[in-house]
């Protein structure tokens, strides 16, 4: 119950977060803005509870396909909640957005299927199942968000077409690349391998697909603005 009770809360304060954000730049902002605003603010607490979750930096997947520690869990049932708050958020923001409504729903059934399989003997409270797997399928996810979500940010500042906009979007490439095609595989392959449950493979699976996906996208803006820039040239 406890564990159910904080999934709550969690939730409660990224809306609470929201609802703060706008009280402050509403007017002066777009909802969009304001909900980027709490979606920077989970990038760095995110990262912060995978790395701090991570035993030993030489052997970070050693623990794929076994329980896990409640660091671990703490990452995991934080983002959740933050990602059960963005979803309904961004049906009122971005109500047509199909693949953005596809991504989170993903998301939430990897964390909230690691979030209910918890193990529950007394002396285990606070272990679960696949938590390696899920805290850097997390980690790879949003180390390139802070990227994404600033190239949303600058164009309400007017700056979308500046030499400052086009080095974010440039990390924002490099990094998404490194971390989803590059480091995302190599992941998706140890959970394969490993001792985890055909639904956490399959998970491990649908993520990258999906951001194969993404990666398709991107891919699709880079060369729209690379033939733009030509044109302007000519």
């Amino acid at each position: 119950m406890a564990d159910w009770q904080g999934l709550a809360v969690g939730t409660v304060a990224w809306g609470a977060g929201f609802g703060i954000v706008t009280a402050l730049l509403g007017k002066k902002k777009s909802g969009e803005f304001c909900n980027r605003c709490v979606s920077m603010v989970h990038v760095f607490v995110a990262a912060y509870l995978c790395m701090a979750s991570v035993s030993d930096w030489s052997r970070p997947l050693d623990g794929i396909g076994g329980p896990s520690s409640a660091l671990q869990m703490r990452a995991i049932k934080t983002s959740l909640a933050y990602f059960v708050y963005d979803f309904f958020c961004c049906l009122v923001v971005f109500p047509r957005d199909i693949g953005n409504a596809v991504h989170h729903i993903i998301t939430i059934m990897g964390l909230g299927y690691g979030f209910m399989t918890q193990t529950c003997p007394n002396e285990a409270k606070d272990v679960m199942q696949c938590g390696t797997e899920l805290v850097a399928c997390l980690w790879l996810m949003e180390l390139s968000n802070p990227f994404m979500h600033a190239r949303e940010l600058f164009k309400e500042f007017g700056i979308k077409d500046t030499p400052l906009n086009m080095a974010n979007d440039l990390s924002f490439v490099v990094i998404f690349t490194l971390a989803r095609m590059g480091v995302g595989p190599y992941v998706v392959y140890h959970t394969l391998n490993s001792q985890s449950t055909p639904v956490v493979k399959f998970g491990a699976v649908g993520i990258q697909v999906v951001s194969v996906f993404w990666f398709y996208k991107i891919a699709r803006m880079v060369m729209y603005k690379l033939t733009k820039k030509k044109k302007k040239a000519v």
